[in-house]
C-alpha cells in the first residue's frame, strides 16, 4: 500500500461521488471515471450538500472510459448500476493492477461473481450502502441522510484489506459495519428490496405508504418477503422469524418513501431488475424453492421493459 491511499471511483454518480468525497476528506488520492458530466466535473469538481458539512471537492484526476491511470490504484471502487448490458469487468479492467483491491458498492444479490471471475487474483470487497443521496444537476449532489456501509470480503470473512479501506471511510466521517458474511447481509437487505422495489414500479412509482395502505398491499408485500426468506434459507442464510414484522414496522415508521427503482422508472432510467429480483428468482430455481409471486413480478416487469424499449 502506498503512503497515500490511491482510489479510483468507477461510476461517479450520486453514490460514487459521495463516497469519493468521504475518502478525499480522509486524505486519499481520489480519481473518478465518468461516462457523462466529464467537462463539468473536470472544470468545477463536485458540489455536495450534506448534513456532514460541505463535502464539495475537486478529484485528483478525472477520466473518461477508455483512459488509463498514471499508476494502478490501491483500490478501485465500482458504483455503477448492475444491468445486463453493462460489462463491469470490462469497465474496471483499465484501472485494475496486480495489487489493486476491488470494492463493489452496489445493489442486489449474487452481483459479485461476474467481477470475481474476471479478476480471480484480486481481493474483492462487497459493500451495501445505506444512504439517501441524489444528483440534482450535473456535478451537484444532495446528501440527505445516512451513509453507513456494511462490508466484508467476498465470499466471506473480514480481510486486512477490508479493515484498511474501512478505516479510510471512518476517517472521512461515516460508520462502517464489518461483516464476516456479506452475502447474508445482502439477503437481509433483499428482504426489503426484492418485494418493495418491483411493487413500486408495477404501481406506477408508488411510495411506501401507498403500497402498504392500499387494500391487500401489505399482505402482498409480506407474502413476497416470505418467499425471499425461503430462498435465503435454502441458500444457507436463514433469517429470524420476526424479520418480516420488523421490516414492515420499520417501513411504516418512515415517511412516504420512493425507492431507487421507482425513481429510475419515473425518470425513464434503466432499472436493476435482475440484480434486485431476477437473481433471487434464479437462485430459487436452483434450489427448487417455489416463488410464484416473485416469478409473477419478474414476468410483469419484463413485459414493462419490452414496452419501454419499443417506445424509446
Amino acid at each position: 500500500m502506498s503512503e497515500v491511499t490511491r482510489v479510483v471511483m468507477v461510476g461517479a454518480g450520486a453514490i460514487g461521488s459521495f463516497y469519493g468525497a468521504i475518502l478525499k476528506r480522509a486524505g486519499c488520492h481520489v480519481s473518478v471515471v465518468l461516462r457523462s458530466e466529464y467537462d463539468v466535473v473536470r472544470e468545477k469538481g463536485f458540489a455536495i450538500d450534506s448534513p456532514l458539512g460541505d463535502l464539495s471537492y475537486q478529484p485528483d484526476a478525472v477520466y473518461r472510459d477508455g483512459d488509463t491511470p498514471d499508476q494502478a490504484p490501491d483500490y478501485v471502487i465500482c458504483c455503477v448500476k448492475v444491468l445486463p448490458d453493462v460489462d463491469r469487468g470490462a469497465l474496471l479492467k483499465p484501472w485494475v493492477g496486480d495489487n489493486t483491491r476491488i470494492v463493489l458498492i452496489e445493489n442486489g444479490i449474487d452481483i459479485e461473481r461476474a467481477v470475481a471471475d474476471v479478476f480471480p487474483s484480486n481481493p474483492l470487497i462487497s459493500c451495501l450502502a445505506f444512504i439517501a443521496v441524489s444528483r440534482t444537476e450535473p456535478g451537484r449532489i444532495e446528501h440527505k441522510a445516512f451513509g453507513q456501509l456494511t462490508m466484508g470480503a467476498w465470499p466471506e470473512g473480514v480481510s486486512d484489506d477490508c479493515r484498511e479501506i474501512a478505516s479510510r471511510f471512518e476517517a472521512g466521517g461515516i460508520n462502517i459495519k464489518l461483516s464476516e458474511s456479506v452475502v447474508a447481509e445482502r439477503w437481509r437487505k433483499s428482504l426489503w428490496n426484492t418485494p418493495f422495489n418491483p411493487l413500486s414500479v408495477l404501481a406506477g412509482g408508488a411510495d411506501t405508504v401507498t403500497m402498504l395502505d392500499t387494500e391487500g398491499g401489505e399482505a402482498l408485500a409480506r407474502e413476497m418477503m416470505a418467499e425471499v426468506m425461503a430462498v435465503a434459507a435454502a441458500d444457507g442464510h436463514p433469517m429470524p422469524e420476526d424479520a418480516i414484522d420488523k421490516n414492515i414496522s420499520g417501513t411504516r415508521k418512515m415517511p412516504a418513501y420512493r425507492n431507487s427503482m421507482a425513481l429510475d422508472y419515473l425518470n425513464g432510467r434503466p432499472m436493476e431488475i435482475d440484480a434486485i429480483l431476477g437473481n433471487v428468482v434464479a437462485i430459487a430455481r436452483r434450489h427448487g424453492v417455489p416463488v410464484p409471486r416473485l416469478e409473477t413480478m419478474r414476468a410483469a416487469l419484463a413485459m414493462r421493459e419490452v414496452l419501454a424499449s419499443k417506445s424509446a
